[in-house]
């Protein structure tokens, strides 16, 4: 009996160890942090951004300051797993697709026909993948955006590409999107999803006296039901922060134009859309509803004042906005969207007579109610 319970012992500390055979070190694997697309001439290509555990993995022997090397890997082919796949041929050991956390479509991959969702399609069959994938389009080389390092020379998974929610928390402008929203978006018919255009700049920060680039949000690019509609700077897109539900705080001067008497911060909008036909024509209404806190005074100015001052503002780049759409047809403040969401009816009627057209005077009207809570701990010159 003694030997018996001896094998059975022997034999299952094999078969234990044999489930490890197959097991790989995690510090000799490429771990692919970001994914670049790009298309040419009928051919996919594709740059993964590649780093090694040490730069994945926290740890307590991190050194702020040490150049962090960032590797890159190319393929390309007919389809984009095509692509994906042919970077095995060269990647030396195991390719691991787990740490991907963003995905950059060029100009020519977003002009090409149905790619963004193709792609999508494609790189979220790899088990490893997980949805929550920021994405995010581009006019500059891929090879420039994915090599782009970080401040203090961070990793660069510290960054606005990789973690855009800490800078859009303080400046609350272009909102950062994810792959499952923008394929849920872009399969809406009457919904237009934003792609934040990243882009690289090299005028605003140095060390010592050495330029150093950093990444900046510039723009988005505009789909609707798969196409793409166009390219509209930050400037272009100002008056549509004040419509997303998740905005935080932005910071105005105030009037608009001129010599500020004051910067305000507006913080937490709130805002309605109505939507009607008034003789047969589409009419909307846009309500908006706005903290604010004052920044810094340069006048003084009452507090009725600068409400009043900020609601203008509020309300011309709104109306800026969305004059901005009707010039290439785009519906940047998605108001067809609340039309095609709240009153499907009337979006289907309209949409069977190609009559979804925005005009000047569709956007009837722009309500705007900036309070101010706060004048800050200084109390010199409000009043």
């Amino acid at each position: 009996m003694a030997v018996s319970i001896k094998w059975v012992l022997i034999l299952a500390v094999l078969l234990l160890e044999s489930g490890c055979w197959d097991s790989k070190p995690i510090q000799n694997m490429v771990y692919v942090t970001a994914i670049g697309l790009d298309y040419e001439e009928g051919n996919f290509i594709v740059h993964v951004q590649t780093l090694n555990f040490s730069n994945v993995a926290k740890s307590e022997n991190f050194e702020i300051g040490k150049n962090v090397p960032v590797w890159l890997g190319r393929g390309e082919g007919k389809t984009v797993s095509e692509a994906l796949t042919s970077i095995y041929a060269t990647s030396q050991v195991r390719v691991y697709w787990g740490h991907v956390r963003a995905i950059i479509f060029s100009d020519r991959m977003l002009n090409a026909t149905d790619s963004v969702k193709h792609a999508y399609d494609a790189i979220n069959r790899y088990r490893e993948i997980r949805y929550n994938i920021l994405v995010y389009g581009t006019k500059e080389p891929m090879t420039k955006i994915l090599t782009q390092k970080s401040i203090f020379n961070f990793s660069p998974l510290e960054s606005i590409m990789d973690t855009p929610e800490d800078s859009y928390s303080q400046r609350s402008f272009i909102p950062p999107q994810y792959g499952y929203r923008l394929i849920a978006e872009v399969s809406e018919p009457g919904r237009t999803a934003m792609l934040p255009s990243l882009a690289t700049v090299d005028d605003s920060w140095t060390e010592d006296q050495k330029k150093k680039s950093m990444f900046k949000v510039d723009g988005a690019y505009m789909v609707n039901t798969q196409e793409l509609r166009g390219w509209f700077s930050g400037d272009d897109l100002k008056g549509a922060r004040w419509l997303y539900k998740k905005m935080k705080r932005a910071i105005i001067n105030i009037p608009g134009n001129g010599d500020p008497i004051a910067a305000l911060v507006l913080k937490l909008p709130k805002h309605r859309i109505e939507t009607y036909l008034e003789n047969g024509e589409l009419r909307f209404n846009i309500t908006v509803e706005v903290q604010a806190y004052v920044d810094e005074m340069v006048q003084n100015t009452s507090t009725k004042k600068m409400e009043q001052e900020a609601e203008a503002v509020v309300r011309e780049e709104i109306k800026s906005t969305y004059l901005k759409g009707v010039s290439k047809q785009t519906d940047i403040l998605n108001l067809l969207g609340q039309l095609y969401e709240k009153k499907y009816k009337i979006w289907k009627s309209l949409s069977d007579e190609n009559q979804l057209v925005l005009k000047e005077d569709t956007l009837n009207k722009i309500d705007v109610h900036v309070r101010i809570t706060n004048t800050g701990t200084y109390k010199g010159k409000a009043r």
